[in-house]
């Protein structure tokens, strides 16, 4: 007897397919290192030094004795920034931020030993590193968390004005009972009056006269 198949566990098997997360991580790859070249070459023309990819995909220019090191280490910490930014964008879960961070500097550690042939010897440039994962985790993690939480709309006060109109009606309803401007409900639709004094049938037809009981039962 063939054995059943165990239902899939929700998670990421299904949510996130591997094709999809490799996409992912390759657009999250693409805007942080497009972001470090539109900031290396902003900084390289405002303080008049020499641009190269070297400044993007090396690790010797990023030192903690001079300042061009300094201001390459701030950079990094603004390529930080715009990851979070991207990380509430494409992926929008908290519970993925950790594994999407760390992936994303993974790759660039792995980037930067082919690029130059050795695994980074800085201390400065591995002390940039992980506070660069440490603010990327943080800042995404609560941008999803916050964009998770926000409150989600229907459409508007649609619903806010149909729960709200029945009740109003029936405010006016009872004011206007209370003035004797109108009759009871059930009067009117079944066509026949209350109260003391002769009247008409429910059937139409002969009329009827209210008399008291008494307490013996009879008229």
């Amino acid at each position: 007897m063939a054995r059943r198949r165990k239902p899939p566990r929700a998670g990421a098997a299904n949510e996130l397919p591997p094709l999809r997360i490799i996409g992912q991580i390759a657009a999250l790859q693409g805007i942080y290192y497009a972001a470090a070249l539109v900031l290396m070459l902003f900084t390289t023309l405002v303080a008049g030094t020499r641009f190269g990819l070297d400044l993007v995909f090396g690790w010797a220019d990023l030192r903690g004795d001079t300042t061009q090191g300094w201001l390459m280490g701030f950079v990094w910490l603004c390529c930080a920034g715009v990851t979070i930014v991207s990380l509430v964008t494409l992926i929008g879960r908290s519970k993925l931020v950790l594994d999407f961070a760390l992936t994303l500097h993974a790759v660039h550690l792995v980037v930067v030993t082919l690029y130059t042939g050795l695994v980074p010897r800085n201390v400065a440039w591995w002390l940039t590193m992980a506070l660069s994962s440490a603010v990327t985790v943080s800042g995404g993690t609560y941008g999803c968390q916050w964009r998770e939480l926000r409150p989600i709309s229907f459409g508007g006060n649609g619903g806010a004005t149909t729960n709200t109109a029945p009740a109003q009606q029936q405010q006016q309803q009872q004011q206007q009972q209370q003035h004797g401007n109108v009759a009871a409900p059930a009067d009117e639709e079944m066509g026949y009056s209350r109260g003391r004094g002769r009247g008409r049938g429910r059937d139409g037809a002969g009329e009827y006269e209210m008399v008291g009981m008494r307490a013996d039962g009879n008229r």
